[in-house]
């Protein structure tokens, strides 16, 4: 089930970015049927065990997809992002959206993950969860 508030920030999208959005939500709640999903930080946000997996934001000219632990996937099409282990892609239009790299991706976020949630407690070292 995606949550209102993700709805609602998709709703608020213009109007080519909202099919992206709404796309990827839908996607990635199938895909990840055991994850929570939530507006974190502002941004749609799935979360397996309290530990964000993926999600989205809207940026001045693309949405941003964002896996936390995408630099360990080891997969063409994600760019680094960030300094910890974290990967995206970017889409300007709903065609860019290949499902089966995001049915791929998606299934190695559910079995690759660093433990974001604890990382403050340990002064930003990240662990392998799986």
């Amino acid at each position: 089930m995606i949550h209102p508030d993700v709805l609602k920030y998709n709703a608020e999208q213009a109007e080519a970015d909202q099919v992206i959005c709404t796309r990827l939500a839908r996607h990635i709640s199938e895909s990840l049927p055991e994850a929570d999903n939530k507006l974190w930080h502002a941004h749609p946000v799935w979360f397996i065990d309290h530990n964000p997996i993926a999600g989205y934001s809207k940026l001045k000219d693309s949405v941003r997809l964002l896996f936390w632990s995408g630099q360990s996937f080891d997969e063409p099409g994600l760019s680094t992002e960030g300094k910890f282990k974290a990967a995206e892609i970017r889409y300007k239009e709903l065609g860019q959206i290949c499902e089966q790299d995001l049915d791929r991706w998606l299934d190695k976020a559910r079995d690759i993950q660093w433990d974001y949630k604890n990382i403050v407690r340990r002064k930003g070292n990240l662990e392998r969860l799986k």
